[in-house]
């Protein structure tokens, strides 16, 4: 097993448990002691743990970036409630963005039973679970991002979308403030979005409650500027400014 792959493995695990000792995921991991210590160090130096006497603890931070892997399993099941929710918005012949998101992945599994999609994705995860369907699926083209390689962006990613045209824009973000402003920890996912929603007639957030009451480095904008608000959490109470109507709960 490479370091990566040990590094994404013990995340996981940690997201799983919250916390574990060096020998817990030394056994679960048939790896050695030494290994996951060496491993833990560079994690903690990253910000993604915190090492304490004889375990670990995954650090929950709405401004960390964190591997996709793990994003993908950070609440998976507030997420598939999220994206079911969301399928009831798209029509049968819709065109759709979708982001690179670990939420609009599960939006992706969903799509292929609505009938006569048409989705654009500049998400290599999205992409290959879309691939395994007849499902006409577009990739915007473009660089893996250095931050975050299941996500393609840059240059050629936003010169696609700007030539592009959807019924509905899916997208997801990193936290969601009280006052309703939306942001992520990834620059370059931000202006590749904001492509996605002036180029869609709807526009859907998907929003679980652990992003909520939260910010992070870059504004993506704000509930006022979606149709729809998808969450696991009633949200017509949760923002100063409720608009009940556009607000769905999974």
């Amino acid at each position: 097993m490479y370091k990566c792959e040990r590094e994404d493995e013990i995340l996981s695990l940690l997201n799983e448990t919250g916390y574990a000792t060096v020998e817990y995921l030394s056994e679960k991991m048939n790896i050695s002691a030494s290994s996951i210590r060496r491993d833990l160090k560079n994690l903690e130096e990253r910000g993604l743990v915190k090492r304490s006497y004889g375990g670990v603890k995954i650090v929950q931070s709405s401004g960390k970036r964190v591997p996709f892997d793990l994003r993908s399993h950070e609440n998976s099941a507030q997420k598939r409630a999220i994206a079911k929710a969301a399928l009831a918005l798209i029509s049968a012949g819709d065109t759709v963005f979708l982001d690179g998101s670990s939420t609009a992945c599960f939006v992706a599994e969903l799509l292929p039973a609505v009938g006569g999609v048409t989705v654009i994705t500049n998400g290599l995860d999205a992409l290959e679970r879309l691939s395994r369907y007849d499902v006409k699926v577009y990739c915007t083209g473009g660089m893996s991002s250095p931050e975050n390689r299941e996500v393609l962006v840059g240059g050629y990613t936003q010169d696609f979308l700007r030539r592009m045209r959807a019924d509905v824009a899916v997208i997801s973000a990193q936290a969601v403030a009280a006052d309703g402003n939306v942001y992520d920890c990834y620059a370059e996912e931000v202006a590749v979005r904001n492509l996605m929603l002036s180029g869609a007639r709807k526009k859907i957030l998907l929003c679980d409650s652990s992003k909520l009451g939260k910010t992070s480095p870059f504004w993506q904008g704000n509930v006022r500027d979606f149709d729809f608000v998808v969450s696991d959490r009633d949200l017509s109470a949760f923002f100063a400014e409720p608009e009940p109507e556009k607000y769905i709960l999974a």
